[in-house]
């Protein structure tokens, strides 16, 4: 399944290169809005909650009124997430709060999951270099993602992979880096960076695993029709 994605900051549809340049920015939010409501899911993601930079949870709310959205950016306890399916959030996309003292933080994960339910909670772990990255990608630990994985695995109803080495370069993604991650979980997988093409997502979904594409579709690379 292909499941697009809203980037925000500054109140803006964005997106970045390797979480850090700005390659488009598009103020009409609705207009992506209403462009991806045929979708069963959509991605939505606040970077400036994410990177400790304010929130963008006005336009967060009012997305999660209008698409089925699972929501991520700066969830970083219960009550965070609560928030956030309150809102009306499918689920919650959990990241650096898994992680402490550069390994899986299980007695975190195990309390957010007793609290809001495995079915709702999707762990994210982004790769570079093979090792999970944190903290807007700056952070990088010593576990490698597929150890996050196999730790993390009974604690969330599926896991967001995101390939930072290849995020927003429009150049394809490592499908046997993704490959690895599938196979060390019994959970439903979803993939990001750096998916570009038709031919990925379709070999992906081959595999059962759901595909996030953004910066390909932003810049028309990647024709929803």
């Amino acid at each position: 399944m292909l499941i697009p994605s809203i980037d925000l900051k500054n109140g803006h549809v964005v997106q970045l290169v390797q979480g850090e340049k700005l390659a488009v920015e598009d103020r009409d939010i609705d207009a992506w809005v209403v462009r991806f409501a045929k979708f069963p899911r959509v991605q939505l993601i606040d970077l400036d909650a994410a990177m400790g930079l304010g929130t963008n949870w006005d336009v967060v709310r009012r997305i999660c009124g209008q698409l089925p959205c699972q929501v991520g950016g700066g969830i970083r306890s219960i009550e965070r997430a609560q928030e956030v399916l309150a809102a009306g959030a499918k689920k919650a996309i959990v990241s650096s709060a898994l992680f402490k003292d550069g390994k899986p933080d299980l007695e975190f994960a195990k309390t957010l999951a007793e609290a809001v339910g495995v079915e709702r909670i999707i762990a994210a772990v982004d790769s570079r270099g093979g090792h999970v990255a944190i903290r807007g990608w700056k952070e990088i630990l010593p576990i490698t993602t597929v150890d996050a994985v196999k730790a993390l695995d009974p604690f969330c109803s599926e896991f967001l992979y995101t390939h930072v080495d290849a995020e927003g370069l429009m150049k394809g993604t490592d499908m046997a880096a993704i490959d690895a991650v599938r196979r060390a979980t019994t959970r439903h997988l979803t993939a990001a960076g750096g998916i570009t093409t038709k031919e990925e997502v379709a070999q992906l979904d081959a595999l059962g695993i759901d595909a996030v594409v953004g910066m390909a579709i932003y810049t028309g690379a990647f024709k929803l029709d």
